[in-house]
């Protein structure tokens, strides 16, 4: 029972990361309609900015608390990935609108590759290790560990994806967002500026993005350039799960991703005889992804999105 209640933890705490993530692939889908492959990398690309930024600090000798150098990273890596994120729908995007399905899809591809390859160049090949500034005090939960971190950490992810919510639901914003993905000919009508709507969405997106690729870093002491790539098609899985589109349906596939790969991690030995260890463990998002086109292409919260014409 320990060894469950502690798959579980974990699980949520991987899920709430990936939910943060599957948020910004499912608001640009909504709006857009595209898969927005690049995201993965502006996750890694927040990762590392935020490790690069506290490392100048530690170097310069700026003594401060950990939380704050953390924030100090974070006030760096926030802007650059919502810069990036304005730049890639402006440039990459934005021209390809009204074009095939298949042409977006295929740059989506070519800006990750770029991005990945962008970031080899800058930051090496090599795992960038997290600095050691935050507090790592481990409490008991019913026999499992949980540290502080990992507690703030889904404090955290839960907080912005309610006020992602709220943003949504209760304010001008959120009206333009939701009018636009219902019909963005007849937004624009009505006055919505639509450019500025879903270049705003890719900003908020790439923000979440930045802050998930930072709680990845510090969870798992470490960030490296290709680390977007496959929490990126993790995070697209538990979008597809939920119901890409949906945004309860992105954080409710994001956790029981989580939950499922988790608890797989803990088991797949015993149920393979030890044929099969933990670090397989990124099969089991991939067989999620396969059942769920197969047997329920509309995900867990059944969102149908109507064809445009």
């Amino acid at each position: 029972m320990d060894i469950f209640i502690q798959q579980l933890l974990n699980g949520l705490i991987v899920g709430s990361i990936y939910a943060l993530i599957a948020l910004g692939y499912t608001m640009v889908y909504g709006i857009m309609q595209l898969i927005n492959f690049a995201h993965g990398e502006i996750v890694m690309i927040g990762a590392m900015v935020t490790i690069t930024c506290i490392n100048v600090l530690l170097g310069a000798g700026v003594q401060l608390p950990g939380p704050l150098l953390l924030l100090a990273g974070l006030a760096m890596a926030i802007p650059v990935s919502m810069l990036l994120g304005f730049t890639i729908e402006r440039v990459a995007y934005r021209p390809l609108r009204r074009a095939p399905r298949l042409a977006p899809l295929i740059t989506a591809i070519g800006v990750s590759i770029v991005l990945q390859q962008a970031a080899m160049l800058i930051w090496g090949r090599n795992y960038r290790p997290f600095p050691s500034i935050l507090p790592t005090e481990v409490h008991e939960f019913f026999g499992a560990a949980i540290t502080d971190l990992q507690i703030a950490i889904i404090i955290l992810a839960f907080l912005l994806m309610a006020g992602l919510f709220f943003l949504i639901e209760r304010t001008r914003l959120g009206r333009a967002m939701r009018a636009t993905a219902q019909n963005p000919d007849v937004a624009g009508l009505m006055g919505v500026n639509i450019n500025t709507v879903i270049s705003l969405t890719f900003i908020i997106g790439s923000a979440l993005g930045a802050v998930a690729g930072v709680m990845v870093a510090a969870n798992y002491d470490q960030a490296h350039a290709y680390m977007g790539f496959m929490i990126g098609l993790k995070a697209f899985t538990a979008a597809v799960l939920g119901g890409i589109g949906n945004l309860g349906g992105a954080v409710i596939g994001g956790i029981l991703l989580g939950i499922i790969e988790s608890l797989g991690a803990g088991y797949l030995g015993d149920l393979t005889g030890g044929f099969l260890g933990s670090h397989y463990k990124d099969i089991f998002a991939f067989v999620v992804l396969i059942a769920v086109l197969i047997f329920r292409p509309s995900g867990l919260m059944g969102e149908r999105v109507a064809e445009r014409a």
